[in-house]
């Protein structure tokens, strides 16, 4: 029937078509325009009618099986779906709503007094009261550490308040469901069902038609709950450990800082002691050049005084021989019977007076400028000098009885010890040297640096040195470092210094006081000549292997029927420099140039003694009269023998011995 009419339309269209074909063609009005839009209308009835016809044939009956497919199955899945989740759903914003209308209600009572905030940390006071941790800490406490509640008004201990943990845990309930009421419910993006639960294969989030019948039926399924209090808890101990490591961190930053304030102080200490240090060093400098520079200042004015002085003489004998002159000249120009008159009262007395002045006629020389010393040691003196300024300051040591042999007599609060004329009977304890005239000091060092001083003066044998404290005592002292000896002495005029073998020190002056230091770290034991106040001479120096304890040590010798009777002696405070017999006193102004070649006084030289010169007359200190050999320069080296020192105060003890030592 279909094509039954769609025939007929045919039929009638082309009947249409070839009318209007005809009218066309006898209508000789119409234009080119309307042949061309005819032709289209006709294209579009041809090809569109046929098109539409077969769709609706074709796709009327697939949409109805999809309708009827999507009404049998889909329907009922709804339907379930309204029946069981609808309800549980409206359960749960039920009772979320009414837990957080009672969170709210809580929320109210769980609010800090001080801040009136929802507690943070809370902390519990001995009364009973709460409050934020950092609400106590911003609370003043006395100085016992006792605060006051701002609630009940009680003091309580403020150091270490405990945290109240229970609070803490209600407040932290609280907001996990302030949190999740507050969240916008997210849903699954292909069945579009609120996500509950939690695949633990796959960790992800998922309702429940993926765990029943979607991607994930078969993994293990967790509620999201259970996972949320899993993972909080997680999360709560991973933050616990991170406070943990955040506290070791500010504890080794406070560390650090602390280190840091403590190298700074460390730091300026030590700079002010550098400065100090050296502020010492440029004013021991400062004095030794005031020193140079005063007596190069006195030397000249000294000198330019007796130049000066005998200037004037020489111009006041120029003046009277041109007196003389002008009398004589007066003279010649009298008459006969005058000039015969007076040449006998003034020729004899002028020619007297020319014989006298011939006979005192000084023959002039020049003069060289001398001082004291020596420009090209300058350095080396102001070096030797502060060499004894740096050294450790002098130890305070006494003689131990304990260790004297019985021969040795100690005196002076065991100061000096000298050999007896009898044998003592004394205690044999294991310290006594029994054999070898010994004694030592009642200190022992194993450490650090140690200077000390001995005098010996005159005394024609001795021995000075180091003992380890293991040394047997009771045998014959072996004199080697190989027996744990360390000493230098003196026998028959020739200075030792006791090694295997025995080295000769080459010392042509005789040193009255030696000084001796140790070096415990450096194993380094030095021996010095102190005679002068200003510097140490170098003697020599041992290499030193220790282990434990050493002492000082004194070997008075065999006293040789008195030969030898001479002490030996520790100097103490007050009494570091004894006086030798007086010298003869030096006239002002004389005390820097020599007028003859006797020797010039030098600084740091006063241990070395020249001969003795015999006193110029005075007021001819610096000039010469008669012809005399220039006087000698500078003295370096040693006189052939010594002489007694003229200065009055020195260092050492009397050049001579004397019977009786008590008034030292």
């Amino acid at each position: 029937m279909t094509s039954l009419t769609a025939a007929v339309s045919g039929d009638r269209l082309e009947d249409s078509v070839s009318a209007a074909f005809i009218w066309c063609s006898s209508a000789s009005g119409l234009c080119w325009f309307c042949w061309f839009w005819s032709l289209l209308v006709l294209v579009l009835v041809f090809l569109v009618v046929p098109v539409v016809v077969v769709v609706l044939v074709l796709v009327v009956p697939v949409v109805l099986v999809v309708l009827v497919v999507l009404v049998f199955l889909v329907v009922p899945v709804v339907v379930v779906v309204l029946v069981l989740v609808v309800p549980v759903v409206l359960v749960l914003v039920v009772l979320v709503v009414l837990v957080m209308e009672r969170g709210e209600s809580l929320q109210d009572q769980l609010r800090c007094p001080v801040c009136l905030d929802v507690f943070t940390d809370p902390l519990m006071l001995l009364c009973g009261h709460s409050y934020c941790r950092c609400c106590v800490r911003s609370m003043t406490m006395d100085l016992l550490g006792q605060l006051t509640c701002p609630l009940c008004r009680c003091a309580v201990d403020g150091d270490s308040p405990r945290p109240n943990v229970s609070l803490a845990r209600i407040i932290e309930a609280l907001q996990e469901v302030s949190v999740s009421g507050g969240e916008k419910v997210r849903s699954c993006p292909q069945h579009h069902n609120p996500l509950s639960l939690y695949c633990e294969d796959e960790r992800t989030v998922i309702c429940g038609l993926c765990g029943s019948i979607g991607a994930h039926r078969g993994h293990q399924i967790t509620p999201l709950s259970s996972v949320y209090s899993r993972m909080k808890e997680d999360i709560s101990c991973l933050m616990t450990d991170f406070q943990h490591q955040k506290r070791k961190l500010e504890d080794q930053i406070c560390k650090m800082a602390y280190n840091k304030s403590r190298i700074t102080n460390e730091s300026d200490v030590l700079k002010w002691v550098v400065r100090k240090e050296f502020g010492e060093l440029r004013r021991w400098l400062e004095v030794e050049e005031a020193g140079f520079i005063q007596e190069v200042e006195t030397s000249t004015a000294v000198l330019i005084s007796s130049l000066q002085n005998q200037t004037d003489q020489l111009n006041q004998n120029q003046n009277q021989l041109q007196d003389a002159q002008k009398i004589l000249q007066d003279l010649s120009n009298e008459g006969h019977l005058d000039f015969i008159t007076k040449y006998g009262s003034i020729a004899p007395r002028f020619r007297e007076i020319q014989q006298l002045q011939q006979k005192e006629e000084r023959r002039f020389s020049s003069v060289n400028f001398i001082t004291g010393f020596n420009h090209n040691d300058i350095k080396l003196t102001v070096w030797k000098r502060l060499h004894r300024k740096v050294l450790p300051a002098p130890e305070q040591l006494k003689l131990d009885p304990q260790t004297a042999h019985p021969m040795l007599e100690l005196r002076l609060g065991d100061t000096v010890v000298s050999c007896g004329a009898l044998l003592r009977r004394l205690p044999d304890n294991p310290e006594r040297f029994s054999i070898s005239y010994c004694v030592l000091a009642n200190r022992g060092f194993s450490s650090g640096k140690h200077y000390w001083e001995v005098e010996v003066g005159t005394k024609p044998k001795w021995r000075l040195g180091l003992i380890k404290g293991t040394t047997n005592r009771k045998a014959k002292l072996g004199k080697s470092p190989e027996s744990g000896v360390w000493m230098i002495g003196l026998k028959d005029g020739v200075y030792e210094a006791f090694l295997s073998p025995r080295v000769v020190l080459p010392l042509v002056c005789p040193p009255r006081r030696l000084a001796l230091f140790l070096d415990y770290e450096n194993r380094r034991l030095t021996f010095f000549n102190s005679d002068s106040p200003d510097e140490l001479g170098f003697i020599y120096s041992f290499s030193l292997e220790l282990q434990g304890k050493v002492f000082p040590l004194l070997d008075v010798c065999w006293h040789y029927r008195g030969d030898n009777k001479h002490p030996l002696v520790l100097p103490q405070p007050g009494r570091d420099h004894l006086p030798p017999h007086p010298a003869p006193e030096t006239q002002p102004g004389r005390d820097h140039l020599a007028p003859h070649p006797a020797p010039v006084p030098q600084p740091g030289r006063d241990h070395l003694h020249p001969h003795p010169a015999t006193d110029p007359q005075p007021g001819r200190d610096h000039l010469p009269l008669h012809p005399a050999p220039d006087p000698q320069p500078v003295r370096d080296h040693l006189p052939p023998h010594p002489a007694p020192d003229p200065q009055p105060v020195r260092d050492h003890l009397p050049p001579h011995p004397a019977p009786d030592t008590s008034h030292m």
